[in-house]
């Protein structure tokens, strides 16, 4: 092979290797690309679309989207124990109840009433001028329904927890939380179909 036709040969090798070289790097950018692009579009989705809460189901079948609805509820009572402040709130099958006297007249609540306990930390207000607590960073749920003939054991009533984490917006569905996780606590108010609370005078 003459000089020539050998400095041919390796020109044409360096410009094939330059070339392979363009291409993997074209392909690695695209490549990084795709997965800053995919990333991004993942974020995007996942604030544009935040949770479905009322998709959560406790361990024993109790459907959040039972009580949707309850951020518009009417309030019950209140209470605080410890560190917590509670406002428990009803809805409108149970408000009408309780209007009407149950359970201080001896009867039950009817079939479809719910009852929903939200729980926050307490917090120092800093702008009263005087010392008050405050709701600070809301935590859970309690939640309990009124149907015989799916919790027949408990007094008819149905109970869950849904917690809330307040760093991932998300609420979460109780794995400790069955059934009957209330009802130990609840015979204690048998008398009153298992809940404590009256219908304060307002």
């Amino acid at each position: 092979m003459s000089e020539s036709g050998a400095k041919s040969v390796k020109q044409e090798h360096e410009e094939q290797a330059f070339e392979t070289r363009a291409e993997v790097k074209r392909l690695t950018g695209l490549t990084i690309f795709v997965v800053i692009v995919t990333v991004l579009a993942v974020l995007l989705l996942a604030a544009a679309n935040p949770q479905d809460k009322y998709s959560l189901k406790s361990p024993s079948g109790i459907a959040f989207s039972d009580f949707r609805g309850y951020e518009d509820w009417a309030d019950v009572s209140s209470a605080r124990q410890d560190e917590i402040l509670k406002v428990i709130v009803a809805n409108p099958r149970m408000i009408a109840a309780y209007k009407g006297g149950i359970p201080l007249n001896g009867q039950a609540f009817p079939e479809g009433s719910k009852i929903v306990k939200l729980q926050w930390k307490q917090k120092k207000s800093t702008e009263a001028q005087f010392a008050v607590d405050v709701p600070d960073v809301f935590t859970q749920a309690f939640v309990m329904e009124k149907d015989s003939k799916r919790f027949p054991k408990t007094g008819g009533w149905g109970y869950a927890v849904f917690n809330y984490d307040s760093v991932s917006g998300k609420f979460t569905a109780d794995d400790k939380s069955l059934s009957d996780c209330g009802n130990a606590c609840h015979t204690a108010v048998k008398a009153k179909d298992y809940i404590f609370h009256p219908y304060e005078v307002r």
